[in-house]
């Protein structure tokens, strides 16, 4: 009866363990963790991925099921899933950011709408670049990457009380600010752009007082804003390689995983 029990809960252990790691994952992870995506849908996926590859992953050895020690192991699980999520999270957030800055720029900013994925209210121009950086991310087969990845962390972070390690937290920590400084490079050119277009009626009304800045500036800035926004839409492919690059050395990192450095696709 005893040996019944220990096999009982072995077998539990070997689906209950990845299947916090999943769906902690795709809880946070950039479209299937947005609040447009149902909970049922995402927890039927965590659920059909993990009986789809539990039987091909390292077998969990002297950890019992019913044990105080259960609590860390699972806590750990999680913790691993929702780090991954969150870089793609900042990934996405990087556009977000990008289309920011170029609608408080261009006087685009003032029109606002929901965001899908947070539910906040945030201009339209980060709303375009999001779903962009969305149809990108997918189109590139970026979830089916991250779902190779989370298959590989079991051999590099098997479940046990170990998990990622606490200096890679830094390297997380230390890629907040890489997103912003990405997120500016992108919209330099729109920055310096709008500069010159509002240095140039500033000359324009010091040498004619009598022209209203406001009634001609504005329009005018809304005008050569959608241009800019035109133009900043050409490279946004290149950017985004760079960045999603980037990502993927994180979560290499972060994982402990051995990794082909490849400017294609590092994984």
């Amino acid at each position: 009866m005893e040996i019944l029990f220990d096999e009982i809960s072995q077998t539990i252990a070997a689906y209950l363990w990845p299947l916090f790691r999943i769906s902690s994952m795709l809880m946070i992870m950039a479209v299937f963790g947005a609040n447009t995506t149902p909970s049922r849908v995402r927890l039927m996926l965590a659920v059909a991925f993990t009986f789809a590859i539990a039987p091909v992953l390292p077998e969990i050895k002297n950890v019992e099921l019913f044990a105080f020690s259960a609590v860390f192991i699972t806590l750990q699980q999680i913790l691993i899933g929702a780090v991954m999520g969150f870089v793609t999270l900042m990934l996405m957030q990087t556009f977000v950011l990008t289309g920011q800055i170029i609608g408080m720029q261009t006087s685009l900013g003032f029109a606002s709408m929901v965001d899908p994925g947070s539910g906040e209210q945030t201009p339209v121009v980060g709303n375009f670049f999001l779903l962009l950086a969305t149809l990108i991310f997918l189109s590139i087969d970026g979830h089916l990457l991250m779902f190779r990845m989370i298959v590989a962390s079991f051999e590099s972070i098997p479940v046990s009380n170990q998990g990622i390690e606490i200096a890679n937290y830094k390297i997380l920590a230390e890629w907040g600010g890489y997103m912003f400084g990405a997120a500016l490079t992108m919209s330099m050119s729109a920055i310096v752009a709008l500069l010159l277009i509002n240095l140039s009626f500033g000359v324009m009304t010091r040498a004619a007082p009598q022209l209203n800045i406001f009634s001609i500036g504005f329009p005018v800035t809304m005008v050569s804003g959608l241009l800019i926004l035109w133009l900043t839409l050409g490279p946004i492919m290149a950017h985004f390689d760079e960045v999603w690059y980037a990502a993927q050395v994180l979560m290499c990192d972060l994982l402990s995983l051995t990794c082909q450095l490849d400017e294609a696709t590092v994984f």
